[in-house]
């Protein structure tokens, strides 16, 4: 139990003598809401309409500088409960299921153990089972379910804000406002397309956050009317940026800044004594989010969380803030950055990929239809263009003279020392917590299952040394001259190397004939997420046809489902060059994985993104399928 000691003054010519008093643990809300940046009113959106959250934040600290770790939801979400970032357990790919370690417990159970009631309302989408780990988790968990007079931890999350809402434009989610955005008056930044769809769908998103401002106050009253908002530490924030392109997705500042409001009552402000004044410019993490509840619940933080506690006596300052994006729905790829504070490094490890692939996900409605209508006629602005032409292999922003990322200072001298203090940071960040994201998902996977446990642990067997090794490998991607350069990453004992040697060849382009003979051995390497990847090449460059379909043939239709999303996705990449492969797509693959979500799919895990390759990839071929659920 925590103490605190009450000084109680008397002015009338006394002087100060202290008296002690126990108080009871803070309660701690946490009211979360999905894909949106800093745009409440208190952080000067005039265009915003937020008077709940406003009216919180006269009496709480306003963070400018709080950042989510990955641009999208699952990968935040596993980083914010856990205080381990993604890529250390495994979880930075949306939606998958990933073995973790037995002995890790998150955040709601260390507070469970330390006397609270906890309930979560109710998204989860850690990529792990949360089953058991909450007193409550579903759409009727509240904290005035747990027993009278425990202290709680509860979490509200609100999913009227979500992309889906945004890019849907219906009507009935806004019916209650009086009063909606002005779309002549939206302000857009430079990559958002300005015509009236867009205008249409940016005052729709203002729209939803007065919506989630009204839910706001509705949680804030039923704290008062349970005579507990002055015992209740107070958390407001998003999972990550707009779910608009250029924000959600994209590993840049737009994807990660997140609004953040945090409110704590006078009596508890010894816990927060680090922070003066209601505006804080301190750079948080949603790594740093569960180790620092702990610590304000008096809980001693595992010694397996990564993050940081940043309140209080005891608190410790952020020099960097490290982001990552993976695979989202079927795109995969690896991109990870490290900010200072001003300037924003990251690095593509996959930048033959645009962020606009010819996927499901980017041909649905809303702004991704407009920015597509708009690109098939010509009229998308240039910083739009951008995302659809292959991505820089680096890039470097100054965000106090560039807010909206669009100079990349990569190549400029003045920069050269910054430039090589950031990737030395960001190398030496991805070694020491063995960022599984440098080994192929599939591989990743079926290698934790070999050996019988977490991915945590499979990438903690790794050496340090080893694991340069296969960064080395990585780095190589976009940097070489001459295949030949490539010799002794194919020649690697590791099929993670071997991997990032094709990548490497891939985003190389069309010169990849002297490595025909390395191609053929690799369609029988013995990670068959090696494999897969060289048949991908093969058939794009017409080479070794005939084994390199069977090989992709082999990946579909294999067993173990993280591979056969890897095999789907060389396959929608190959665009018309998949025909061969349609008739067992269409005959056995497709029925395997069929089922009732979006009316197709048969769940949102791998099955959904496996059947979302394989759709588009039918579409690359001429066959008209329905993406408009």
């Amino acid at each position: 139990m925590r103490f605190f000691i009450v000084v109680v003054c008397i002015s009338l010519g006394f002087s100060c003598s202290p008296s002690y008093e126990e108080l009871p643990p803070p309660n701690i809300l946490w009211i979360s809401h999905e894909d949106l940046s800093p745009i409440y009113g208190c952080y000067g959106d005039d265009y915003a309409s937020t008077p709940n959250i406003d009216k919180l934040a006269e009496s709480s600290i306003r963070f400018t500088r709080a950042y989510s770790n990955a641009p999208i939801c699952a990968p935040a979400r596993s980083t914010l409960i856990s205080g381990q970032y993604a890529v250390s357990l495994g979880t930075q790919h949306l939606r998958s299921e990933i073995p973790v370690p037995s002995s890790m417990r998150i955040l709601p159970e260390i507070l469970r153990d330390a006397g609270y009631y906890t309930s979560n309302n109710v998204k989860t989408d850690y990529n792990f089972s949360h089953e058991g780990r909450w007193d409550e988790s579903s759409s009727e968990a509240h904290w005035r379910n747990g027993p009278e007079g425990q202290p709680f931890f509860s979490v509200f999350n609100f999913m009227i804000t979500h992309e889906g809402p945004t890019n849907a434009l219906r009507a009935s989610d806004t019916e209650q406002l009086a009063e909606r955005r002005d779309p002549e008056k939206a302000k857009l930044p430079p990559y958002i397309p300005d015509s009236p769809r867009m205008r249409q769908i940016w005052a729709h998103m203002y729209d939803l956050l007065a919506v989630f401002d009204e839910g706001v106050g509705d949680l804030l009253n039923q704290l008062e009317e349970d005579n507990l908002l002055d015992n209740t530490i107070i958390f407001v924030f998003s999972d990550h940026g707009h779910g608009l392109p250029g924000h959600k997705r994209w590993l840049n500042n737009a994807g990660l800044q997140i609004p953040f409001i945090l409110h704590v009552p006078e009596k508890y402000k010894e816990l927060a004594s680090n922070i003066q004044g209601q505006v804080s410019d301190r750079m948080v993490g949603f790594v740093d989010f569960a180790p620092t509840v702990i610590r304000l619940a008096g809980a001693e933080v595992p010694e397996m969380m990564e993050g940081i506690n940043f309140l209080g006596p005891e608190a410790e300052e952020n020099p960097y803030i490290f982001g990552y994006r993976d695979r989202a729905d079927d795109c995969y790829e690896v991109s990870r950055s490290v900010f200072d504070g001003r300037y924003l490094y990251v690095r593509h490890f996959m930048p033959q990929l645009p962020y606009f692939q010819q996927a499901i996900i980017f041909n649905k409605g809303g702004s991704y239809e407009e920015f597509n209508r708009l690109a098939n006629l010509g009229q998308l602005p240039q910083e739009t263009q951008k995302m659809y032409t292959k991505k820089p292999v680096e890039q470097l922003f100054d965000l106090q003279e560039d807010p909206h990322e669009t100079t990349n200072l990569i190549g400029e001298e003045r920069h050269a020392s910054l430039l090589q203090n950031l990737g030395e940071r960001l190398d030496d960040w991805m070694v020491k917590h063995r960022d599984t994201g440098l080994l192929n998902e599939g591989d990743m996977m079926t290698r934790a299952v070999a050996d019988n446990s977490s991915v945590y642990e499979m990438a903690r067997a790794y050496s340090e040394a080893d694991y340069r090794d296969i960064l080395a490998g990585a780095k190589a991607v976009g940097k070489f001259k001459e295949a030949s350069e490539l010799q002794t990453y194919f020649d690697h004992h590791d099929s993670a190397v071997r991997f990032w040697a094709l990548i490497a060849a891939d985003a190389h382009g069309d010169e990849v004939s002297g490595i025909k003979a390395n191609l053929l051995k690799l369609l029988d390497d013995e990670s068959l997420a090696v494999g897969v990847k060289a048949a991908e090449i093969c058939i794009r460059h017409s080479f070794h046809l005939d084994k390199a379909y069977k090989v992709l043939e082999k990946g579909l239709k294999d067993d173990y489902e993280p591979l056969v999303l890897q095999a789907a996705i060389s396959t929608r990449l190959l665009e018309e060059k998949a025909m061969p492969l349609l008739p067992v797509i269409q005959g056995e693959i497709m029925p395997k994985y069929s089922g009732e979500i979006w009316e197709r799919y048969r769940s949102w895990s791998y099955p959904m993104f496996i059947g979302m390759a394989l759709d588009q990839t039918q579409i690359n071929c001429g066959v008209a399928i329905d993406t408009r659920r």
